[in-house]
């Protein structure tokens, strides 16, 4: 059975050259993600346009994932590069200073002095630095070092608990909406999102830039939790971006949150991203450790559609055998699992007819055990409603769309393949057990589940499931 979960890998110095991208294509690579906090317009253009052609290379598509920057909540420079704090000592942060010192540094984010009050935690360098808020006077914030250390340049802030207000999209992150439509991004990122409205503003600004991307919200607030279920209703998927969450709510919150935030997500239909982290050692070792091994496959066991790579692939000195690697840790997590139905499966209702459809054919491939479910597809949602339920059969979505083709590259336990389709149902059909046939994933005899739609080419219009053995003339 192929690979069910999906690899996200993001791009890089270490991984933009034609031979490396080639390699982690081939190792297993299904959506390359474009981190829009690096880099220029002109770059993410030219990696785009270089990951479809390897992907072409090797008769497949990549999606692309478009990562806005988000909010800039940092500190300024210091006169050396770093400074080394005490604990105990007195420091301030200061919006309206230039240059900082071992006394003071400035900030990137001005607006900090209007969001913290005395007793405030504040968290830098990804929490490995703590300052308690003494008191706030203008631009002024006075704080003592509890957890001291070294403090470089643009360090990022987060305030424990969350309460920052900076809005999620910025007028960078407005320009780079236009560059990811540009590109024709398949998804887009939103950093730091704290309500739906965040997410329909960005769905507003795709729009407008003549995109069709799907969105995905990272989770990465205090203030996100809260609106969790709101926020998913508004996006197309999440990603649990476990960084800047553990440190606004604690490291120890977060196995937690992760299971709840992907059991919500599928339970909505929707897809989900586990990041952060996942194979960090092997961005200086060949190997993973024994914890991140166990981290990626509790992703897995969690139902995530995929696990994500971040400097791993984009600056880590080995980019494929850590896709590789991660590859078979998700194959081996999956054949350990029991494919079972949801206990609330059959309690569930639907009123349209396609999903209808899905739902009865996941039943079906789940209690006949058959070789494959093959969907005709021309929007995808069919086979998105699909990937949602565990059945124990691989799920191909033939569709006449590449852009539908890329989008379906996240779906977990989804296979998507491009096929051309007339408005002659049974022979397309015929076409659809061709393919599989070709390409050896099912051999005549097997049995098989179809679904399709009529009229032809209609979006939403699945309307028919079809149970077939494989070479018998039943078409």
């Amino acid at each position: 059975m192929p690979r069910a979960t999906k690899i996200v890998a993001t791009l890089g110095p270490a991984s933009s050259s034609p031979d490396v991208l080639a390699r982690l294509i081939h190792g297993g690579v299904d959506v390359v993600r474009l981190n829009f906090s690096h880099g220029v317009a002109a770059d993410h253009v030219a990696r785009a346009s270089a990951v479809r052609e390897a992907a072409k290379a090797q008769g497949r598509e990549v999606a692309v994932m478009a990562d806005l920057q988000g909010p800039k909540i940092r500190i300024g420079k210091f006169k050396d590069g770093k400074v080394d704090l005490a604990a105990g000592q007195k420091f301030v942060l200061d919006a309206a200073a230039e240059l900082g010192d071992n006394d003071h540094v400035g900030l990137d984010y001005k607006e900090l002095p209007r969001d913290v009050a005395p007793g405030v935690v504040l968290l830098l360098n990804d929490g490995l630095i703590r300052l308690r808020v003494d008191s706030v006077s203008g631009p002024r914030i006075v704080t003592t070092v509890e957890v001291g250390g070294v403090l470089s340049n643009n360090k990022g802030i987060n305030r424990m608990g969350g309460g920052l207000t900076a809005a999620a999209l910025t007028a960078k992150d407005m320009d780079d909406v236009k560059v990811a439509a540009q590109i024709g991004a398949d998804y887009l990122a939103v950093s730091f999102p704290k309500s739906r409205q965040d997410m329909y503003m960005a769905r507003q600004l795709v729009r407008a830039a003549g995109g069709d991307a799907k969105l995905i919200a990272k989770i990465e607030r205090a203030e996100a939790i809260t609106a969790l279920e709101e926020i998913i209703d508004a996006s197309d998927g999440i990603m649990v971006a476990r960084g800047d969450l553990a440190i606004e709510v604690g490291n120890a919150s977060v196995p937690g949150l992760q299971k709840r935030m992907i059991r919500l997500a599928r339970e909505q239909n929707k897809l989900t991203i586990t990041a952060t982290q996942m194979m960090e050692s092997m961005i200086q070792n060949p190997v993973p450790t024994r914890a991140e091994v166990s981290d990626v496959a509790n992703a897995v066991l969690d139902g995530t559609d995929a696990v994500m790579l971040s400097a791993e692939t984009a600056s880590g000195k080995y980019p494929v055998e850590t896709v590789e690697t991660m590859a078979q840790i998700c194959v081996e997590a999956e054949n350990s699992r029991v494919a079972e139905l949801d206990r609330d499966f059959l309690n569930r209702t639907f009123t349209r007819i396609d999903q209808s459809i899905a739902m009865a054919t996941i039943f079906t491939a789940f209690h006949l055990k058959v070789k494959a479910v093959a969907s005709l597809t021309d929007s995808g949602s069919t086979a998105l409603w699909m990937s949602r339920h565990d059945c124990g059969s691989p799920i191909y979505a033939l569709t006449p769309k590449v852009a539908t083709q890329r989008k379906m590259a996240l779906y977990r336990n989804v296979r998507p393949l491009y096929l051309e389709q007339s408005t002659d149902r049974d022979e397309v059909l015929r076409a659809a057990e061709r393919e599989l046939l070709q390409r050896g994933e099912v051999q005549h005899g097997d049995l098989i589940v179809l679904t399709i739609g009529e009229p032809m080419g209609t979006s939403g219009g699945t309307n028919t499931m079809k149970i077939v053995k494989v070479g018998e003339a039943h078409l």
